[in-house]
């Protein structure tokens, strides 16, 4: 099995890299940085030359995108916003551009894209990190309504915080280790659910278990 991870030099993708190589899996990684484990390749998800790099992979079973940035807002300089949107909406986009039809044409693949439970906050902290992943989650639920039915699925998870550089927030409720956040993402793996929500209480604290899953149902 042959699976290609879009940033994975540090966190929660390099620790699926490591995992997955551990079960036997051949792994791309694609990072601003190369990754320190598998096939790596330095490629910025923002750069004009990205979609290139991801033909140049070829097919792969398990495509996830696990890139993403936030910072918190600076409102005499919004640029660091605007990135947020170009690393986890746009970047995910052009991934999603490239592999899914790929994986249509040999009629099997998994897509998987991180995105975060603060997809449904409306935050003054860091607003471009949380409506980014907003559109991240609908995007990546919509295509799975629209190819599953093809035999490529297409699976968001929506974590909460996890202990890696992203957790910025001097309050972090419910902190899993990456360790966890890959367990829960082999689950996702062998299962391919649409929508994964964990840690479970902190969705429930935040109202957000189960309305995706409810909205992505009635659709279907």
């Amino acid at each position: 099995m042959r699976a290609l991870i879009v940033g994975n030099s540090d966190g929660i993708g390099l620790a699926l890299t490591r995992r997955l190589l551990g079960e036997g899996w051949s792994v791309v990684g694609l990072s601003r940085r190369a990754a320190p484990v598998g096939e790596a390749h330095v490629a910025d998800v923002t750069a004009p030359g990205f979609p290139a790099k991801l033909a140049e992979v070829g097919d792969v079973d398990l495509c996830v995108y696990a890139a993403g940035v936030g910072e918190l807002l600076d409102g005499d300089d919004l640029t660091e916003q605007t990135r947020a949107f170009e690393v986890n909406l746009l970047g995910a986009a052009r991934t999603a551009e490239v592999m899914l039809p790929r994986m249509l044409a040999a009629g099997s693949g998994h897509f998987i894209g991180l995105s975060s439970l603060a997809d449904t906050v409306i935050s003054a902290d860091a607003p471009g990190y949380g409506a980014s992943k907003a559109g991240l989650t609908a995007y990546l639920m919509g295509l799975d309504l629209a190819l599953r039915k093809r035999n490529v699925p297409v699976t968001v998870v929506r974590f909460g915080f996890v202990d890696t550089k992203m957790a910025k927030s001097p309050v972090t409720p419910f902190k899993i280790s990456t360790d966890k956040a890959v367990d829960v993402l082999m689950r996702c793996i062998r299962k391919r659910p649409a929508v994964v929500s964990y840690p479970r209480r902190m969705a429930a604290l935040t109202g957000t278990v189960g309305p995706a899953l409810k909205w992505a149902s009635k659709l279907r």
